[in-house]
C-alpha cells in the first residue's frame, strides 16, 4: 500500500508534508540539513529606542534590548556544539534575529555582517528586520554581501490591516512595508526575501487573516513563516488578557487558518513555519502551543483529509480565491 508520502501531490515534498518545509529548502539548496543559528548581534529597534516607542509591540517581551551574551563567534561556536552533539549538519545559517539587523550606522552593518559571513560552516546569512528600517545604505550593504554568501532578508510583517498595526504599535503602516519590499526585491544581489505573519492578533478575525495571507502571496515573497499569537507574561497583551479585552485562538481554529493560508500561498515558497516557539517559563496562553509537533501533525492530517496543498488557491494577481 502506498504511504502519504508516495501519494502526495505537492512536487516541493519528498515527505507527507502538503507545504515546502525548511528542511526540504536546505536539503536541495546545501545537499543536506541545516542548522539556523539565532544571534544577537546588540542592534536596537525604532519601537524600543523611541523613534517609533520603548516599549515594542504589544506582544514584545521585553521593552529595551539586552546586552548580548557574548560575541557573534562564541554565540555561534557554543551553537554549532550543540547542533553537533543531535546530528550532522552539512552547513550552519547565522541568523541575525534580535531586534532589528539593519538599524544602525552602514559601517557597523558592515562590520557584522562580513563577521557573520565569514563564520566557519556558513552556507547562507539570514537577517532579520524590518521593511520601514531599509535605508539605501542598508540595501547596499545586504547586495554587497550577498554577493559572497547568499542572504535571505526576513521582514516582519504580523498583519496587513493598517488599524490592527496601529493597535499592536507596530510603527508602520502596509504601504511602508511594501515600499521596502519592493526596493529590496528590486535591489539585485543573491537575496531571498521572508516575511512574517502572526495569526490571532487582537482585533483580529478570519477574514483578517486570510486577507493577509492574500496580501502576502501577491508580493510572491520566497519564504513565509505563519506564528501563532502567544500571550507573555510583562507584555501590552498579557495586560489585554488578564483584562479579558485578549483571548487566544482556539488550537482547531488555529489548523483550519494556517491549512487555508497554505493553500493561498505561491506554490515554491518556503513556509519556514507553521507555528512558533516560546520559553515555557514566559508563555501565559494559549497552554496548548506547548505541544508544537502535536500542533504541525494536525496541519499535516488537516490537509491530507482535504485533499489539498500549498499553492493550490494561489493566484499571481493576489486574488487567491475562485
Amino acid at each position: 500500500m502506498a504511504t502519504q508520502a508516495q501519494t502526495n501531490p505537492y512536487k516541493y515534498s519528498d515527505t507527507n508534508k502538503r507545504y515546502q518545509t525548511y528542511d526540504y529548502f536546505t536539503k536541495h539548496a546545501f545537499g543536506g540539513k541545516c542548522a539556523k543559528v539565532p544571534l544577537d548581534a546588540g542592534f536596537s529597534c525604532p519601537n524600543k529606542d523611541g523613534r517609533c516607542g520603548r516599549e515594542g509591540c504589544i506582544y514584545c517581551l521585553s521593552g529595551s534590548a539586552a546586552a548580548p551574551s557574548g560575541t557573534i563567534r562564541e554565540q555561534y561556536e557554543a551553537a554549532v556544539k550543540t547542533a553537533k552533539s543531535k546530528w550532522s549538519p552539512v552547513g550552519y545559517i547565522p541568523y541575525l534575529q534580535a531586534n532589528t539587523n539593519t538599524y544602525a550606522e552602514p559601517s557597523v552593518l558592515r562590520q557584522v555582517y562580513e563577521e557573520a559571513a565569514s563564520l566557519p560552516g556558513a552556507v547562507m546569512l539570514d537577517i532579520a528586520t524590518r521593511a520601514d528600517c531599509l535605508s539605501d545604505e542598508a540595501v547596499s550593504e545586504i547586495v554587497r554581501i550577498s554577493e559572497h554568501l547568499p542572504v535571505t532578508v526576513e521582514l516582519g510583517l504580523q498583519s496587513s490591516s493598517d488599524r490592527t498595526a496601529e493597535l499592536i504599535g507596530r510603527g508602520h503602516d502596509f504601504e511602508t512595508f511594501v515600499r521596502g519590499y519592493e526596493k529590496l526585491r528590486c535591489a539585485g544581489g543573491n537575496i531571498r526575501i521572508g516575511v512574517h505573519i502572526i495569526n490571532g492578533l487582537p482585533g483580529e478575525g478570519y477574514d483578517h487573516m486570510i486577507k493577509t495571507a492574500r496580501d502576502v502571496a501577491a508580493l510572491a515573497p520566497d519564504q513565509v513563516k505563519i506564528h501563532l499569537m502567544m500571550v507573555l507574561c510583562s507584555t501590552g497583551l498579557y495586560r489585554l488578557y488578564e483584562s479579558g479585552e485578549y483571548t487566544p485562538m482556539e488550537r482547531e481554529e488555529y489548523v483550519r487558518v494556517v491549512c487555508d493560508q497554505i493553500e493561498l500561498m505561491p506554490e515554491k515558497a518556503v513556509i519556514a513555519r507553521v507555528t512558533g516557539d516560546s520559553p515555557s517559563d514566559v508563555l501565559v496562553a494559549p497552554l496548548w502551543c506547548r505541544r508544537k509537533t502535536e500542533v504541525t501533525n494536525m496541519i499535516d492530517r488537516e490537509l491530507f483529509r482535504r485533499g489539498t496543498y500549498q499553492g493550490m488557491r494561489y493566484k499571481v494577481t493576489g486574488n487567491s480565491e475562485e
